[in-house]
């Protein structure tokens, strides 16, 4: 018989013949009972996890954000949907997330867009160090001011927009270096100064800098990479030569910094001196003749200035050339100068009205009249014979060289179209360019829709005179996509004041087809296709640009809110009865506009949107509503999924005539 216990050890048989010595019958330890390995090793790593301590969980998004919006002051409220983890954070609504500004891609935070917002403070960006997605950050007009905050956690960006707001001081060195992945990089219309930093001359990617309009200084550093370079430094106080490696840049890139030279600007270095510096009672000598010298020199300009400064005083406003400027040619000039000086004081008649003759004498000695819709560049001049015509001057439109720009006049001379305004003539002057049109004695949709209406907000224009313009100035747009093709932007500059009424109230369509003839800077500045998203975000226009411009139109037209005047967003949209809120060129009040209507509609509250004297029922308000979902696709800030101008036009031509609200029955379901 065998005995086992499991308490005690095992005995030899019992009824063995030989029993052994007492002291041999030690018993053996017996060993524990045995686990399954993938068991034991289970408990091997439960107890190392246990014994470990606890690893930090990475930060949430929402928190990384909230810490970033801490360091400014949103005095307007505009970051206001970012709370701390009520909505279970910024991207639970998809690509476009939930938190204001913010974009996603997979749950994971890649853009931040906190534009026209009028945030302010001092921005710190070590928080979004922690955003290990983050590729695109623009904080557009605003009103951070300070330093450039320290971007050493940011080196996975590849666009960065920080123009238009308060920045100051100089840049360090090395402040971009290792940005290696930036495309674009926007710093104008800040305060910035000294040295452009040496860390942006190696950069591999980068694509685009736009520095102009800051108070930088010193020598243009050579760029590795500048050939392919979109360079913008104009008016800043840079001097020397221009470096070979941007030889191929746009003259106007430099413009307003008059302590640079070089073939690119048609200005002649002045050679180095290889002599040796004189001796310290040589220079002081030299110096203070010099002083004097300079003294005189200064004295004899500022009192001949002073004298031609007169003589431009007396001279008409609308820009009779300067006694110097209508002296007869030398026949000594060289090289074309007589030619050049014979061209500047003739008028180019693009078409006669009524076998009526222009020229440019009659036209600067008849009587003008500066008009308020278009500024103090834009007059009504009265003729000796004949109706009166508007003559708008450009002193920024060098975008061209002569010839091009004689050719460029003619071709848009030659467009005909009952919703254009016509190009009569023009005049070539280097430094101002005059245009000359028909007058329109009925002002613009912008005089229609805000101009007449007083603090006590007055009855607009009806629907139908509001369909009829916006179905006329959306086929003139058409025509000059399909009749000028070799433009990205046809028309450029679509907005409600260059939509003029005849006297029939039809719309006619102005300013159209100048953006290749401007000043770049000029351009991004003032026309209106240089609002759109695809330029906010990625510093280029596209086809579509225009046809975003037309949705901006639409939605001003559906609203009765005015971009240009009020850009500021608010609780319920932009308000377009203050005008104490008067925006200026700096706040992208399109931008805004479209995105508070975009939201209206999103929270299902379209009918709070329409201007307040239209229809609410009726073929007109079911009008209404559709052409809003047209403005909204023109409006798409995705070019790609954004309309065409074809499909915008045949889906506006889609509604009902025009013609057909002006009968009362024509309302009724």
């Amino acid at each position: 018989m065998v005995f086992n216990s499991p308490f005690s050890p095992t005995w030899a048989t019992f009824n063995s013949p030989a029993i052994p010595h007492p002291h041999r019958l030690r018993p053996r330890r017996c060993a524990p009972p045995a686990m399954p390995g993938g068991a034991c090793l289970l408990a091997v790593l439960l107890i190392l996890a246990a014994a470990a301590p606890a690893r930090a969980q990475p930060p949430s998004q929402a928190g990384v954000l909230l810490r970033f919006k801490a360091a400014m002051t949103d005095a307007a409220g505009a970051l206001g949907d970012w709370t701390s983890v009520a909505n279970a954070g910024p991207c639970l609504g998809g690509r476009r997330g939930n938190w204001t500004g913010v974009y996603c891609e997979d749950g994971k935070v890649i853009k931040l867009v906190l534009e026209n917002m009028a945030l302010s403070g001092a921005l710190d960006f070590a928080p979004l160090a922690e955003l290990q997605e983050l590729r695109s950050l623009s904080l557009m007009n605003n009103s951070f001011d300070g330093a450039l905050p320290s971007l050493r956690g940011l080196l996975g960006l590849r666009s960065l927009y920080l123009a238009r707001n308060q920045f100051s001081g100089d840049i360090a060195a090395d402040a971009f270096a290792g940005m290696n992945s930036v495309w674009a990089l926007h710093l104008e219309h800040n305060s910035f100064a000294g040295a452009i930093p040496a860390s942006l001359t190696a950069l591999p990617n980068l694509a685009e800098l736009s520095l102009q309009d800051n108070a930088f200084s010193g020598r243009l550093p050579e760029f590795k990479f500048g050939p392919r370079l979109k360079l913008n430094v104009s008016y800043n106080r840079l001097e020397g030569p221009i470096p070979a490696s941007l030889s191929a840049a746009d003259p106007s890139s430099f413009a307003g910094n008059e302590g640079l030279c070089g073939a690119v600007l048609g200005v002649a270095c002045a050679p180095s001196s290889a002599k040796r510096p004189p001796s310290t009672g040589h220079a002081a000598v030299i110096w203070a003749a010099a002083a004097v010298v300079g003294v005189g020199i200064a004295a004899v300009c500022l009192v001949g200035r002073r004298r031609r400064g007169r003589r431009r005083l007396e001279e008409r406003q609308l820009g009779r050339p300067t006694s110097s400027g209508t002296k007869k040619p030398s026949s000594s000039s060289a090289g074309g100068g007589g030619k050049d000086a014979e061209e500047e004081t003739k008028l180019v008649v693009i078409r006669e009205r009524n076998n009526e003759k222009i020229d440019l004498q009659s036209l600067l000695g008849a009587p003008a009249e500066a008009m308020a819709s278009g500024g103090l560049r834009t007059f009504k001049v009265i003729l000796p014979a004949g109706p009166a015509v508007a003559v708008k001057r450009y002193a920024e439109m060098n975008g061209m060289d002569r010839e091009k720009f004689h050719e460029h006049m003619r071709r848009l001379g030659a467009l005909s179209h009952p919703n254009l305004l016509p190009l009569l003539a023009y005049n070539y002057r280097k430094k101002e360019k005059l245009l000359v049109t028909d007058y329109v004695p009925n002002g613009s949709l912008h005089d229609l829709l805000h101009g007449s209406r007083s603090s006590e907000r007055q009855v607009g224009p009806d629907w139908g005179t509001r369909l009829r313009i916006l179905k006329g100035a959306a086929r003139g747009l058409l025509y000059l996509c399909r009749e000028m093709p070799m433009l990205t932007t046809p028309h450029g500059h679509l907005k409600a004041s260059n939509v003029l009424l005849d006297g029939a109230m039809q719309p006619l369509l102005g300013e159209y087809g100048l953006s290749p003839v401007l000043n770049p800077s000029h351009a991004h500045m003032e026309l209106a296709v240089y609002r759109s998203p695809e330029f906010a975000h990625h510093g280029r226009i596209t086809k579509k640009s225009d046809v975003w411009t037309l949705g901006v139109l639409i939605l001003e037209v559906l609203t009765g809110k005015d971009p240009d005047r009020h850009a500021r967003r608010s609780h319920g949209g932009p308000d377009a009865s203050d005008d104490s809120s008067s925006a200026t060129h700096d706040e992208n009040g399109a931008a805004e506009l479209a995105a508070w209507a975009e939201s209206m509609v999103r929270e299902e509250r379209e009918e709070e949107l329409f201007d307040e004297v239209l229809p609410t029922s009726g073929t007109a308000a079911s009008d209404m509503r559709r052409l809003l979902r047209v403005a909204l696709a023109c409006c798409e800030p995705d070019v790609g999924d954004r309309w065409d101008v074809a499909e915008a036009w045949s889906r506006i031509d889609e509604l009902r005539d025009p013609e057909a609200y002006l009968n009362p029955q024509a309302l009724v379901q």
